[in-house]
């Protein structure tokens, strides 16, 4: 139980951060809905799919590459640390700078003719973010999350503050002509480019904090430390590409692929800025999914090597779900007051429905991320590749074949089909060449159950917001109920524990 407190109080701290740092960035949604027109949130979701897939190129893998060589290989940490930050640095440089250059062929490709500027920015961005990928790795290795949490909230409060600046008071302040449109090369017609703005000026200010924290590297290049570290991560690298796909396509792709006025009154951009709108309501379980990954990763690679790591592992799959399940209910069923709190035009929440299939998306994709560990920690990353890739041709088989007939639906069906696949595939050859003893018919049962109340919850009206909370919340008493029911041993065993 030691670990498994330990763990928690990890998960916790990470968690703790990234919540209030994401719920104080998730209020950008309220900036944005209000004050930028639904063609600027088409193009944020656009961009910053293309973001995320090719954060992915630039990283590599080799973050955990990283946590394994510095664990599990009997290598000096700070050597390991040396050579990976150096080596990424350089390709970085290279990356960073061919992106730079293909801007102009890049605007045009993605229908921003004469905007090459934010696809350079875009790749400043990314290259800000690649060098910080090891420094970050390394304090969360020294478990450092407290000063981990810090750097992460500094970030984002600069990120918010720039956003709020650009875009709400710079506006106002023009608008009673305190200052003059054209103000240090103010624009007030940009929309998007002050979201990528705020960003890339908030990476490049923390750099330097980051770097001072995590410690100073020495600049390095041995063979034979980066060598194995690279076989071992490029399977990595098309498990991420083909992971992003899954989680990023639909979003990056809707916009194409959606007929003009499928949805009433708005074009296919603006119907976008809809469906990556909702995608943010479902960033609660995204934000448990990643502080569990924060902790959980160095987590499961020191304790690798204990006999007892596969019921370890068992018990924090089972926990994870039970919790996740929980929160995917309360979410929902509370989302007929919490969605127009951060939707602040009622367009947005005409695809408020999709929000629970998301939700059920996030929670499959944290418990792949759990699945995941037995094919890192036997070295048998190779089979990521295969797995995730399967996940990415059901990806786009779903998005080709149901978002032209069935639009927010479609893109929506794409999270789930494909972590659904993923899961079933990592199981089923985990089990075969790393058994861990998980509950999996408690599990199965938890995620049913907790999806068809998320959606009878959704759905539900009783005639007035006071009934509706009432009625809709009291859905979380059955499945409380169950969970007193099926897991009364564990519950006992803690009591005996704890007395």
């Amino acid at each position: 139980m030691s670990s498994l407190k330990k763990l928690a109080g990890q998960t916790a701290i990470y968690g703790l951060s990234s919540i209030l740092g994401r719920s104080i960035n998730f209020l950008l949604i309220i900036l944005y809905t209000e004050y930028l027109s639904t063609e600027s949130m088409g193009s944020f979701t656009s961009i910053y799919a293309l973001v995320g897939f090719l954060n992915i190129i630039f990283t590599y893998g080799m973050e955990t590459s990283f946590f394994r060589f510095s664990t599990g290989k009997n290598l000096d940490p700070n050597r390991v640390y040396n050579n990976t930050q150096s080596l990424l640095i350089l390709t970085t440089l290279g990356l960073g700078t061919g992106l730079y250059l293909l801007a102009p062929s890049l605007s045009i490709w993605m229908d921003y003719p004469g905007q090459a500027y934010l696809f350079r920015w875009t790749a400043l961005i990314l290259s800000f973010d690649a060098i910080l990928a090891i420094p970050f790795a390394k304090l969360r290795l020294d478990n450092r999350p407290i000063v981990f949490a810090t750097a992460k909230l500094l970030n984002i409060f600069m990120n918010v503050a720039f956003n709020i600046l650009l875009i709400a008071i710079f506006p106002k302040m023009i608008a009673e002509g305190i200052i003059p449109d054209g103000f240090l090369g103010y624009r007030s017609d940009w929309g998007v480019e002050y979201i990528l703005l705020a960003n890339l000026f908030a990476n490049g200010l923390i750099i330097p904090f980051v770097w001072w924290k995590a410690g100073l590297f020495r600049f390095k290049l041995e063979k034979e430390i980066l060598k194995p570290m690279w076989d071992y991560s490029i399977p990595l690298l098309f498990m991420g590409l083909a992971g992003v796909t899954n989680e990023l396509l639909s979003r990056f792709l809707f916009e194409y692929l959606l007929p003009e006025n499928f949805y009433s009154g708005m074009t296919s951009r603006e119907a976008g800025g809809v469906f990556g709108a909702n995608f943010k309501l479902a960033i609660l379980m995204n934000l448990v999914v990643q502080a569990f990954k924060y902790a959980a990763e160095p987590f499961f690679f020191s304790n690798s090597n204990d006999k007892d790591s596969p019921q370890l592992y068992g018990k924090v799959m089972h926990a994870f779900i039970i919790f996740c399940s929980f929160l995917m209910v309360a979410i929902s069923v509370n989302l007929f007051w919490v969605g127009p709190l951060f939707l602040r035009n009622e367009v947005y929440e005409s695809g408020m429905f999709i929000v629970p299939m998301l939700l059920m998306g996030y929670l499959l994709l944290g418990i792949y991320f759990n699945l995941s560990i037995w094919f890192k920690i036997t070295d048998q990353t190779k089979y990521s590749f295969w797995i995730t890739l399967a996940g990415a041709v059901v990806t786009l088989l779903v998005i080709f074949l149901i978002v032209p007939k069935y639009g927010y639906i479609g893109g929506s069906l794409s999270t789930i089909l494909c972590y659904l696949v993923m899961c079933i595939l990592c199981f089923v050859y985990g089990q075969k060449f790393y058994p861990i003893p998980y509950q999996t018919g408690k599990d199965v049962l938890y995620l049913i159950f907790a999806f068809a109340l998320s959606y009878a919850g959704f759905f539900m009206d009783l005639g007035s917001p006071v009934l509706n909370f009432i009625g809709k919340n009291g859905l979380l008493i059955p499945f409380a109920l169950i969970l007193i029911l099926l897991e009364k041993e564990t519950l006992k065993n803690l009591k005996r524990k704890t007395s």
